[in-house]
């Protein structure tokens, strides 16, 4: 891991040029170098190694419009100079715009990645992979695979933003002419017809899973590339991009229509997709992470612990050794700094370095299910109207909340992944230096006088959740840091086996199959299947029987067991559903109210700006300046 990271940094520096602001930088580098760069096999794999640079970007969260427009976290505005890039927790108030964009991918500038450039590395290396005589044939077949399954994620990645978008096949010759240069956007269709097509030529060619993690963890395997097919398939199935009214009249300037019409038969084709790519993964032993492989020190867990750790676990577990990743980024995500709250003196006194502002509006803590595995508001044993009345922590709940403190309703009863994902005010967090179950930490918010409480403007939670599920367990924080690393995932086998209940229950609705996939996802969770689950806990028992109550209630699954982990925010646009869920205030305590009947007040910490148009981004004004065939997204 620590091999391909460094080539990747190194080589990414080398071969990095300016963004991709002229022409969507089709015309290649230097084409002098290219002779060295594909000398021989060493330089060609440092050669693909940089192919591979902007997915590594992609580790940072703060870049990601997954993570930073999906209302999950709120990142304080107000800071006199802020830490971090935050451009794209911005975009929801409202800051997005066509003269200089947001989180660019475009061209690469606003905090994005320049896909375009890493569009034309691959292309290179495409089209000079023949040069090294010492490259085996076996390994030749396997670095065109990749090159070309990151060329189609590239793609991908900017079709999810922007729609139809030009397809770069070929980097053009220096002698090109600018009618040749002035590309075209091409009709959603096509573009998820190339895509695909690439994807279905690597897949051969890769391997069934990684032999040697020390040196190529993080290359892309046959499984993931079959799991990453699967999600393009369910995208372009998806409301936004299948018989989306919104862009029924967005023409080229020759009169291409842009977006298709609705063709239900694309669910079906994502459907067969997910359950090839299960099937794939399944082969090579992925499965849902169903056991906590505890330190050797860890002591006293009790099973709500354990439960709440297993689910933890499959995304903060050593990649070489957790069953559920089907692909991770190889780079180590940094932020665990800005999701521990302060839990001992000598933090407190340190808290420079542990700023904890990644903050969750209480929305998303609502959205959790009660411990009876339906929606709050639809348990029938729930107190949901009085939910955020004070309760005070017992022995009975001490695996979850302080014995003796004073907390809220809401905090009691919810599932594991309630607990496993949200630190809270009175909340017990396991970990943080102390293994012993029996003698955790307990987060206290209440007031500046508290330990995780409100400290300077950058030192601040501004809503009184955390998003413990981005914490490893064994980084602890006291005088300073000590790091247990883990990666982001692109995708796991949760997250695939839910995609595969979406697509089944759009095809045939709610059968035996659809739910089998999404009560594998619960059981894990520690909760019942959804049918006797909402036959016996919910008001609304008969919802999913029907086709649009299932249809909800997979989409607030993916939510829960994704959340934090960049995908929600991708979901909700494709859903047509982010307009929704930031059409009304997000919300957090008052937390610097010392006492528990004024801290439990809600309030308003950020108002979201979000319209039909921002579901896809924009296009720089630059770059329809510099190509006049471009078009221009609706409404921009």
């Amino acid at each position: 891991m620590k091999t391909l990271y460094k080539y990747l940094c190194l080589v990414g520096l080398i071969l990095s040029t300016g963004s991709c602001k002229k022409y969507l930088n089709v015309v290649p580098p230097d084409v002098g170098t290219l002779d060295y760069a594909f000398s021989n096999r060493n330089e060609a794999e440092n050669y693909l190694y940089a192919c591979y640079n902007a997915i590594q970007n992609l580790n940072d969260l703060n870049r990601s419009p997954g993570f930073t427009t999906s209302s999950e976290i709120i990142f304080p505005m107000n800071l006199p100079s802020n830490p971090l890039d935050i451009t794209g927790f911005s975009l929801i108030t409202g800051t997005q715009n066509a003269g200089n964009p947001g989180l660019d991918y475009w061209d690469g500038s606003g905090n994005g990645v320049a896909m375009y450039q890493a569009i034309r590395k691959c292309n290179t290396m495409l089209a000079n992979i023949d040069k090294p005589t010492d490259l085996s044939a076996a390994e030749k077949k396997r670095w065109i695979a990749e090159t070309k399954f990151l060329k189609a994620y590239y793609h991908y990645y900017l079709f999810r933003l922007y729609g139809p978008i030009p397809i770069v096949d070929q980097n053009l010759p220096v002698e090109a002419t600018p009618a040749q240069v002035k590309v075209k956007r091409q009709p959603v269709d096509a573009v998820v017809n190339y895509v695909v097509g690439l994807l279905d030529q690597a897949i051969p060619d890769l391997p069934a899973s990684i032999t040697n993690p020390g040196k190529e963890l993080g290359r892309v395997t046959a499984p993931a590339a079959m799991a990453i097919k699967a999600e393009v398939l369910m995208t372009a199935a998806s409301p936004l991009f299948n018989g989306n009214p919104d862009y029924a009249n967005f023409k080229d300037k020759d009169g291409t229509q842009l977006f298709p019409s609705f063709d239900a038969t694309k669910w079906q084709k994502a459907a067969t997709a997910c359950k090839d790519a299960i099937t794939a993964c399944e082969a090579v032993g992925l499965h849902l992470n169903t056991t906590f492989i505890a330190a050797s020190n860890v002591t006293n867990l009790t099973p709500q612990l354990n439960q709440e750790l297993t689910f933890q676990t499959a995304l903060t577990q050593r990649w070489d050794i957790n069953t559920e990743l089907i692909w991770s980024l190889d780079a180590i995500w940094h932020g665990q700094e800005y999701c521990i709250p302060r839990m001992t003196q000598r933090a407190n006194q340190n808290d420079g370095q542990n700023p904890a502002y990644y903050a969750v509006p209480i929305a998303t803590a609502e959205l959790f299910y009660s411990n009876n595995g339906v929606p709050i508001e639809e348990d029938n044993s729930f107190d949901y109207a009085n939910r955020n009345q004070l309760q005070v922590g017992d022995a009975s709940n001490s695996s979850y909340i302080e014995p003796g403190y004073t907390t809220i309703k809401a905090h009691f009863n919810r599932e594991p992944r309630f607990y496993a994902s949200i630190g809270f005010d009175g909340g017990a967090w396991f970990g943080n230096g102390i293994l012993d179950g029996s003698n955790m930490h307990y987060v206290e918010a209440r007031g500046q006088s508290s330990l995780a409480g409100p400290k300077t403007l950058q030192k601040t939670n501004i809503t009184g959740y955390w998003p413990k599920k981005l914490a490893n367990y064994l980084t602890t924080y006291d005088d300073g840091f000590s790091w247990v690393d883990f990666s982001m995932p692109v995708m796991r086998m949760g997250g695939l086996y839910l995609l595969y209940a979406e697509a089944l229950n759009e095809v045939n609705g709610p059968t035996a199959e659809t739910l089998t996939y999404v009560d594998k996802v619960r059981a894990r969770a520690g909760l019942g299947g959804v049918v006797d689950s909402w036959s016996k806990f919910s008001k609304n028992p008969s919802k999913p029987s029907t086709k649009d109550g299932l249809r909800d209630i997979i989409h607030q699954e993916r939510r829960i067991e994704l959340c934090f982990e960049g995908q929600s925010g991708w979901d909700l646009r494709r859903w047509k559903e982010l307009q929704g869920v930031l059409a009304a205030p997000l919300k957090g305590w008052s937390i610097y109210e010392d006492q528990a009947i004024n801290y439990y007040r809600a309030k308003n910490v950020e108002i979201p700006v979000f319209a039909t148009r921002d579901y896809l981004w924009p296009v720089s004004t630059n770059s329809l300046v510099v190509n006049s065939n471009l078009v221009q997204n609706p409404a921009w």
